[in-house]
């Protein structure tokens, strides 16, 4: 790997057909096709309630990390956004009903382990999740005001507001992939790690589908 070439150009390199196989999986196709029930959108929301807290967990165990530390920036958490969204979707008692499905299970599962043993390997899941919900996801929080009536509640998750401008933002966060101290090695495992972590979430989304009555996914 160039040592001329920034790493976070690399990563995004490395991960681009990844995430074009996510964004056009059988759920995300129907979901910007308007073809799904609300509460089939409350169910990938409630997936995040399992990825996003160990996500934020770990961040609670890497902040002092000397590398991974500088990516814990507490106006990204997502956790007390979910809880609004999903009382706005399921109402009150939603806590009753958290069910994870497997493939989100093996992907909190993994997370878990990088917080554990590989803390580079949490910042991967953390690219992966973080950034593409500043950029990707705000389709989707347009897409629920436009074709659900959703703003506010609801759609909390991606309100990042309180992050301030996303580009600067995004500038530092780069920057700050550019200057960990990786040696190349360490680089292939991550940008390796930040394509698994795309894989768990299509493995996710695939389930998703599954729990989708077939009429909503036909195009």
């Amino acid at each position: 790997m160039s040592e001329h070439q920034p790493f976070s150009q690399v990563l995004r390199r490395a991960t681009a057909a990844a995430h074009d196989r996510a964004h056009h999986s059988t759920y995300m196709a129907a979901l910007f096709g308007a073809r799904l029930p609300l509460d089939d959108y409350a169910t990938l929301v409630v997936q995040y309630w399992h990825i996003y807290g160990s996500l934020e967990d770990g961040a609670d165990r890497l902040r002092d990390h000397p590398v991974a530390g500088g990516f814990v920036v507490d106006a990204l958490r997502r956790r007390d956004a979910i809880a609004a969204d999903l009382a706005y979707l399921r109402g009150p008692d939603w806590a009753d009903d958290l069910t994870a499905l497997p493939a989100t299970a093996g992907y909190v599962a993994r997370i878990r382990e990088t917080v554990e043993h590989w803390p580079a390997g949490w910042v991967a899941h953390h690219y992966t999740r973080y950034l593409g919900d500043l950029a990707g996801g705000q389709a989707v929080r347009g897409l629920l005001r436009r074709t659900y009536g959703v703003s506010g509640d609801g759609s909390r998750f991606y309100d990042f507001a309180a992050l301030g401008p996303v580009p600067p933002f995004r500038t530092r966060y780069r920057a700050l992939l550019d200057a960990a101290p990786w040696d190349d090695v360490e680089r292939v495992r991550v940008a390796d790690e930040a394509c698994h972590a795309f894989e768990l979430n299509i493995a996710m989304l695939a389930e998703l589908a599954g729990t989708v009555r077939p009429e909503h996914l036909a195009a």
